[in-house]
């Protein structure tokens, strides 16, 4: 059984009632396997990441055949079962140029967390990482920010430092480690995971839950576990 996180949304306005609805989905089961294990994040270094002007960060090859998004909180169980069970399927249709992955965060968990702005903090992570470009080191740094060492919901979290420790794993330069550090992107990265939210609240007719993936207007049934092969045929 996973998490799937569920909120209303009014207008612009982020509602502020929360439900928590679980779900019996396959890709959020425990027990399911692992799509492609042992291929491990992007390889490719003629993948870039590109940071698009609402926010989201393309993962992607210049020639990439399709294009899908993808919204994700840092804390949301269901989004780390979904790149546990499918990240490494993903990563090796992007190296192959199949597929490119616009991924859309938001932070609608921060109330969840112990610091009550993890989410933000980790989006923002995210886009210093992304800034530099690398698809490969993105690829490592959003790997294990939303699998081995993803907070759970309600419990400890990880602070800045932590955060740019895992980018210094992943392989990224001291501009970025610098960046996360000093959460030099923390409010724009609130900015913009509000607008994801809203964003993801339109396209799903009034409420957002995470994860949620779409190729192009159409909501992808992850249920489905042949889904990614599907979206590459």
């Amino acid at each position: 059984m996973s998490n799937m996180t569920t909120y209303a949304l009014g207008g612009v306005a982020l509602v502020v009632i929360v439900v928590i609805v679980i779900a019996a989905v396959r890709w959020g089961r425990e027990d399911t396997t692992v799509r492609n294990d042992g291929y491990g994040p992007v390889r490719d270094p003629g993948v870039h990441t590109v940071l698009e002007q609402d926010g989201s960060i393309l993962l992607a090859r210049p020639d990439a055949k399709k294009t899908i998004d993808i919204f994700e909180d840092p804390i949301c169980p269901g989004c780390g079962n979904l790149e546990r069970i499918y990240g490494q399927e993903i990563a090796q249709k992007i190296d192959e140029g199949n597929l490119a992955v616009r991924y859309r965060l938001v932070n609608f968990l921060d109330a969840r967390s112990r610091s009550k702005d993890y989410s933000t903090r980790a989006v923002a992570a995210n886009r210093c990482v992304a800034e530099a470009g690398s698809g490969p080191i993105y690829s490592t740094f959003h790997t294990k920010l939303f699998t081995t060492k993803r907070p759970s919901e309600g419990g400890a979290d990880l602070n800045n430092d932590d955060l740019a420790g895992i980018a210094r794993d992943a392989g990224a330069p001291e501009s970025v480690l610098r960046c996360i550090s000093t959460g030099a992107k923390a409010d724009v990265a609130r900015v913009l995971a509000k607008a994801q939210t809203d964003a993801l609240g339109a396209a799903l007719g009034g409420s957002a839950a995470t994860p949620a993936v779409f190729d192009g207007t159409t909501k992808v049934d992850v249920d489905n576990e042949d889904w990614v092969v599907s979206l590459t045929h």
